[in-house]
């Protein structure tokens, strides 16, 4: 009798739970169907559309190369990852990193690797800039790219009507610094570069004065004389020296610029056709599945394949500015705006290189070059600006309040 009193309560508890958890579907906005409407309303199709018809070209074009390199393989299995970040990202409320705390221990944390590559890097093509783990290597840098942006954004989000004190510019000059010279170091200066580009539109976006503007131009130079001085080494500097000369050594450090320039240049109108590249299959073009990848893409599509390109980074820049306007808070435009300027950054002096108007530093574009790490903290990146959309400022109008209030320090 005891066992069927037990079984009737357990009984009619669950009928109770199951009507509850009934109600709540019916009158919450927590129902399956609107929890799943709402995770596609997040994403921004045409931005990650754009991402994909990127790395989708990127990936036909190392297809292109030899049937021996691994590059198309391993790049569909990066590119997987990075759609699974990228949708994984899109569904997490990202306001927790409001909080200065978070910010910073995230930009701490990220300068940890970029310790250690100094002891167990492994060295390729002399820099120091990767972790190799057998199967695969890890380059921390990207991350450590949105970990600045992170920290800049939660920086400036309360301090930018403060930003004509040149104290702000300075303590954000020195996050920037710290992660500039560890990955100058290593070395690195196409990243490092980036790394300098992302902090200054951040700083031109937050209210940087006339005055304060010429001041930061100066101290750039003074930085660059310095590293010419005591940092570049002999065959960065003669790359520099190749730029301003580009014919004189294209034998020696010329070479990368001069074979670059002729790959974009052969493409023509309408390219020689994909997988007839001359000057990636037969190897005349260095580095052709990353630091010139625009260049092989070029030769095979011509013109018109650049002009394609060039739409779709269009879009793609043109939808996180949008995002980005939307922002519930200054954090979340900030944000998007030192995104903005990481991408662009990547894409000009990519280019730019590529077509011999820059000096080869070795740099990749987002989505097309080849390789993991940074293109699971791009569509990590992408991803965050979609979970940021779920609570945008036209849902969250008190949002602006609580910055200035300091509320989400509390």
């Amino acid at each position: 009798m005891a066992t069927g009193r037990v079984g009737c309560r357990a009984s009619r508890a669950n009928l109770v739970a199951t009507a509850l958890v009934v109600l709540l579907i019916r009158h919450s906005d927590m129902s399956p169907r609107k929890l799943a409407k709402r995770a596609a309303g997040s994403i921004d199709w045409l931005l990650f559309g754009a991402a994909m018809a990127l790395a989708f070209l990127g990936l036909v074009t190392m297809s292109s190369f030899t049937a021996s390199d691994p590059f198309f393989i391993r790049q569909s299995i990066w590119i997987g990852l990075g759609v699974l970040v990228f949708f994984g990202a899109a569904q997490i409320d990202w306001r927790f990193l409001r909080r200065s705390g978070v910010a910073a221990a995230i930009y701490a944390l990220s300068l940890v690797p970029l310790l250690l590559l100094a002891v167990v890097g492994q060295a390729i093509l002399g820099a120091k800039s990767w972790f190799d783990f057998g199967a695969f290597a890890f380059q921390p840098t990207d991350l450590a790219k949105l970990a600045l942006i992170i920290l800049l954004a939660k920086y400036f989000s309360r301090r930018h009507i403060e930003i004509a004190n040149i104290r702000h510019i300075l303590v954000s000059g020195a996050y920037m610094a710290v992660v500039f010279l560890l990955v100058a170091a290593q070395p690195d200066f196409g990243s490092a570069i980036i790394i300098g580009a992302i902090w200054f539109g951040m700083v031109m976006v937050s209210g940087l004065s006339r005055k304060h503007l010429f001041a930061t131009i100066a101290l750039g130079t003074v930085t660059f004389v310095g590293l010419w001085t005591f940092g570049f080494h002999d065959y960065q500097k003669q790359r520099i020296l190749t730029f301003l000369h580009p014919l004189a050594d294209i034998q020696g450090a010329g070479y990368n610029a001069y074979q670059s320039t002729v790959a974009v240049g052969s493409g023509q109108l309408v390219g020689k056709g994909i997988g007839y590249g001359t000057q990636s299959k037969l190897r005349f073009l260095p580095e052709y599945q990353t630091d010139f990848i625009f260049a092989a893409y070029a030769e095979e599509w011509g013109f018109i394949g650049i002009i394609i390109v060039f739409a779709l980074y269009g879009a793609l820049f043109w939808r996180v500015l949008r995002i980005a306007g939307k922002g519930a808070s200054n954090f979340e435009t900030l944000f998007g705006v030192g995104v903005f300027c990481y991408f662009l950054a990547h894409f000009v002096i990519h280019v730019g290189i590529n077509l011999g108007l820059l000096p080869v530093t070795g740099t990749t574009v987002p989505f097309m070059s080849y390789g993991g790490s940074h293109l699971l903290g791009e569509f990590l990146a992408l991803g965050m600006l979609c979970g940021m959309n779920r609570y945008s400022r036209a849902l969250h109008p008190d949002a602006m309040n609580r910055e200035f209030e300091g509320g989400y320090d509390r």
